[in-house]
C-alpha cells in the first residue's frame, strides 16, 4: 500500500470518526509497511498505540481490505521501534515522553496561543449558573452548603468534596457556581476548572507531544482543581494513574479539589480502587432526585427571570404545579419545558394555560408518563392502604375501598397523560363521570383533611422516586 492510498483512506476515517478523534489519535499515525498482511504504523508512545488498537483497529482494517488491501492485523510502533503490547493502558518510557536531545526550561518551551496545553486553560463557566439562581430545597440543601463553605476559599476542611447525583440534579450548577464565588471573593486563586474528558485530552496531548513536564507544572501548581464527570476516566488506566498523582500532590500542598459524578465513588465500575479510597477520603454529598417543591420552585424562579422577557404573558393558575407534578426526573428537562412554553406563548400571542400546555408539550409528558403506569399506581395505593388490587378496581363502594380507589384516580389524573374515560375503563370499567367525581373530591379534602393530603404526597412521592 502506498502513502498516497493511505492517505485517501485517512479521509474516509475522517468521515467516519469525526474531527476531534481524527486530529487526537488518527493524524499522528504515520504509515511504514505493508507485509504478510501486517500493516505497521509508527505512533508517538506506547499510550496512543494501546488506544488505537483497542477502538479504531477494526474500522481501518475496514477500510484497508475494502480498498483492495490484504491485511489481517495492525502493528505499531514507537520512534525506537518497540512494539505496542497487545493490551492495557501503557506510560511511555521517560525517554519517549521527555525530548533529551533539546532541554528546554518551561518558559523556553511556550508554544504559540493555539498550543492544546496552553490554550485550554479552563472550561468555560455557563453565566447562567450561579448561587443567586441555585434553587435549594431538602434533596440539595446539603450539598448547597458544602459548595458554599468551598466557595468561600477559606482554610480546607474536607478534601475533595465529591458531588454526585443523577443527570439534570444540580452538579454542574454548583460547580460552576464554586468558580463564580471563588473568582469573584479570591481573584487571587488559580481556579481551575474541566470535565474528566477534557483532563485526559490535555494528558494524551502531552504525551504525544512529549511534554509531560508542562503537564505536571500546569496542574500541580493550581490552587483549586475542580473536575466534572469523573466517571469519565473509569477504565482508562493512566489516565486514572495521573489523576491519582496529581490528587495526591495537590492534597500534599492543602489545595482543594472539588469533584463531580453521577454515582457515588464506590459504584464506579472500572475505577481503580485507590482512586475510589482517595475520593472517599474527603466528603461526599448525594443530589437527591427533586421533590414536587423544590421543581415548583424552579418553576418559579424560572417564571420570574423570564417577566423581563415577556412582559405582556400571563400563565394560568395550576400550569406551574402541572409541570412540576408530571415532570419529575430530569430538572433540565422541566426548565426546557418552560422555555418552549414561554416561546411558543409569545409567537401566537396567548395566555400560557392548560390546554396550550399540554398542546405544546404534548412529547414531553408523553415521555414522562411513561414512568408512571394506571396499573403501578393502582398497586402503590392498595399497598398503601392495605387492601386488595382487586377491591381498588372492583364493584365495592365501602369507604374502606372508596376513598383509595377515589386517591388512585386522583393521582392517574395527575401523573399521567389517560383520560378520563381511559382511567374509568382501568377502574373496571366505571363511567368517566365517575373518575371526574373522585378526582374533584380529593381536590376537595385535600383542603380539608390533613390526612388525605399527607396521603396524596406520600403516595405521589413514592411513586415519582
Amino acid at each position: 500500500m502506498t502513502q498516497e492510498k493511505w492517505g485517501q483512506l485517512r479521509n474516509k476515517l475522517l468521515k467516519a470518526i469525526g474531527k476531534n478523534n481524527y486530529t487526537t489519535w488518527i493524524e499522528p499515525l504515520e504509515f511504514q509497511e505493508l507485509q504478510d498482511g501486517v500493516a505497521t504504523f509508527s505512533v508517538p508512545t506506547n499510550f496512543m498505540g494501546n488506544y488505537v488498537s483497542q477502538n479504531f483497529a477494526d474500522l481501518i482494517l475496514y477500510e484497508m481490505n475494502t480498498a483492495g488491501e490484504s491485511v489481517q492485523r495492525l502493528a505499531f510502533r514507537v520512534a525506537a521501534n518497540s512494539p505496542v503490547r497487545p493490551s492495557g493502558d501503557v506510560e511511555p518510557a521517560p525517554s519517549v515522553v521527555q525530548d533529551t536531545t533539546q532541554p528546554q526550561s518551561l518558559s523556553q518551551r511556550a508554544e504559540p496561543a493555539n498550543d492544546a496545553l496552553e490554550s485550554l486553560q479552563a472550561a468555560p463557566l455557563d453565566a447562567r449558573f450561579t448561587f443567586d439562581s441555585f434553587v435549594v430545597g431538602k434533596p440539595n440543601e446539603l450539598a448547597h452548603a458544602a459548595a458554599r463553605r468551598v466557595s468561600e476559599g477559606g482554610p480546607v476542611t474536607f478534601n475533595p468534596l465529591v458531588l454526585y447525583g443523577g443527570v439534570g440534579l444540580g452538579k454542574t450548577h454548583l460547580m460552576h457556581a464554586i468558580a463564580w464565588e471563588l473568582k469573584t471573593k479570591r481573584p487571587e486563586l488559580n481556579v481551575l476548572y474541566l470535565s474528566a474528558e477534557q483532563f485526559m485530552y490535555r494528558f494524551v496531548q502531552a504525551l504525544r507531544e512529549r511534554r509531560m513536564m508542562d503537564f505536571k507544572h500546569l496542574f500541580r501548581s493550581v490552587d483549586v482543581l475542580m473536575v466534572d464527570d469523573v466517571q469519565f476516566i473509569a477504565g482508562k488506566d493512566s489516565t486514572q494513574e495521573e489523576f491519582f498523582h496529581t490528587f495526591n500532590a495537590l492534597v500534599d500542598q492543602n489545595k482543594q479539589i472539588i469533584i463531580s459524578a453521577d454515582r457515588a465513588p464506590g459504584e464506579i465500575k472500572d475505577l481503580e480502587d485507590r482512586v475510589k479510597s482517595r475520593l472517599q477520603c474527603g466528603l461526599v454529598v448525594d443530589l437527591h432526585p427533586t421533590d414536587y417543591e423544590l421543581r415548583l420552585g424552579i418553576l418559579q424562579n424560572k417564571v420570574q427571570q423570564y417577566s423581563s422577557t415577556y412582559p405582556d404573558l400571563t400563565i394560568a393558575d395550576g400550569v406551574l404545579e402541572f409541570l412540576a407534578h408530571r415532570i419529575s426526573t430530569n430538572v433540565r428537562v422541566l426548565e426546557g419545558a418552560l422555555t418552549r412554553l414561554f416561546a411558543f406563548a409569545s409567537l401566537v400571542g396567548r395566555e400560557i394555560d392548560m390546554e396550550l400546555t399540554q398542546d405544546c408539550l404534548a412529547d414531553v409528558l408523553r415521555a414522562s408518563e411513561r414512568k408512571i403506569t394506571v396499573e403501578e399506581i393502582q398497586r402503590k395505593v392498595s399497598d398503601y392502604y392495605n387492601i386488595r388490587l382487586s377491591d381498588i378496581i372492583g364493584p365495592k363502594r365501602l369507604r374502606s375501598y372508596a376513598r383509595p380507589r377515589q386517591v388512585a384516580m386522583y393521582l392517574c389524573k395527575q401523573l399521567t397523560s389517560r383520560s378520563l374515560p381511559e382511567i374509568g375503563r382501568r377502574f373496571g370499567g366505571r363511567d368517566h363521570t365517575t373518575v371526574m367525581h373522585g378526582v374533584k373530591r380529593i381536590e376537595e379534602l385535600k383542603v380539608t383533611d390533613g390526612q388525605i393530603a399527607e396521603d396524596v404526597e406520600m403516595l405521589r412521592r413514592s411513586l415519582e422516586a
